[in-house]
């Protein structure tokens, strides 16, 4: 199975949840306007940001009473056989040291149970 099917089956996957919100984040660069004034542009978050980013809504407790609030999400998807780049790595381990989810994944099923199992810091 393909980087791209995988992806589409996370989608769905994360999709079916109430609580959570993913979108597509796709990471590059193009030109726009006509030469000679073309200028470059850059779109997505950064290099090495999650294939998948979004959010988990997450109830607060005693504190805060019940109110709820959206936890950052990053997913990585990779083929059987893809491997990490270390920008991907750094960027979960960022996004994990802040509080939020970050995680790699190459089967929707696992994706949703690590998600689901994912602690507040």
């Amino acid at each position: 199975m393909t980087e791209r099917d995988i992806q589409a089956r996370v989608m769905l996957a994360l999709g079916s949840r109430p609580n959570i919100r993913i979108f597509r984040n796709q990471v590059g660069f193009g030109y726009v306007g006509e030469p000679p004034n073309q200028r470059r542009v850059r779109f997505g978050l950064m290099p090495g940001s999650g294939d998948l980013i979004g959010w988990r809504t997450r109830v607060i407790t005693a504190a805060d009473i019940g109110k709820a609030f959206a936890q950052f999400l990053s997913v990585e998807v990779k083929s059987d056989t893809g491997k990490s780049r270390e920008n991907q790595l750094v960027w979960a381990t960022v996004v994990r040291a802040q509080g939020g989810i970050a995680i790699i994944t190459r089967d929707p099923r696992k994706a949703l149970e690590d998600i689901e199992h994912a602690a507040l810091i």
